[in-house]
């Protein structure tokens, strides 16, 4: 649901880090803050309770200004993973333009995963988003441990569904940049379809997640030294 100022010249996104409880989506932010240039990066946000880390998350904002002087601003969220901050969920889930789904990669987390995403999947349905056709990456983080469901039972499960995975330690950086870097590259389709970034404003994808990352397209998204995968 973009935000899109037509006379202030002037775009806002957001991207949401969703998932069960524990699953490293703030460590995902934390790390991506510690990784990305500073320049265009805002400041950090975390807020916290006493029984879940992190309520409410609002990640640096980013900002960048296309060639035509539009200005965009890019804001990323996680959600809480407890069920019963759901209603947290569905506020920060309004007005998303991509969501990232971190998952656990322990077996015992499997059937945790599964909930999580199936209240993804309901709670987009609630804010009036369809999971169809919003941007979306899975991430399986804590790659690092034992224990884990395998890469082929991954591949197996998620690679007929067509959307993109990224196996993740991000605990130790891996993979969290390409995390972001697909979900941005797909968020930057969707609005380079209804916005002409492109042909009206001159920014072409490249430029959109350079100046977002700091690294062109194939560096984003497919040679990041940090990535254990190039993902699926």
């Amino acid at each position: 649901m973009i935000e899109y100022d037509e006379f202030e010249n002037r775009m806002v996104l957001k991207l949401v880090y969703y998932g069960p409880a524990l699953s490293g989506k703030t460590t995902n932010l934390l790390s991506l803050h510690d990784i990305l240039d500073q320049e265009g990066r805002g400041d950090l946000t975390v807020l916290d309770t006493k029984d879940d880390r992190t309520i409410f998350f609002d990640l640096l904002p980013f900002f960048l200004t296309a060639p035509s002087g539009l200005k965009i601003k890019l804001k990323v969220f996680t959600v809480p993973g407890q069920v019963k901050h759901d209603a947290t969920r569905k506020a920060v889930l309004q007005r998303a333009d991509g969501v990232a789904f971190i998952a656990d990669s322990q077996l015992s987390e499997e059937t945790n995963n599964s909930e999580s995403f199936g209240n993804l999947e309901n709670n987009l349905e609630f804010v009036g988003l369809d999971i169809e056709s919003i941007p979306l990456v899975i991430q399986f983080n804590k790659r690092d441990l034992k224990d884990t469901v395998s890469e082929e039972n991954i591949v197996r499960t998620w690679g007929p569904t067509g959307i993109p995975v990224v196996l993740s330690s991000a605990i130790m950086g891996q993979g969290v940049v390409e995390t972001f870097s697909r979900l941005v590259e797909l968020t930057y389709d969707r609005i380079d379809t209804k916005h002409l970034l492109e042909k009206n404003h001159g920014l072409d994808k490249n430029m959109f997640i350079q100046k977002i990352t700091g690294r062109n397209l194939n560096e984003a998204v497919f040679k990041d030294k940090r990535n254990m995968t190039a993902g699926y």
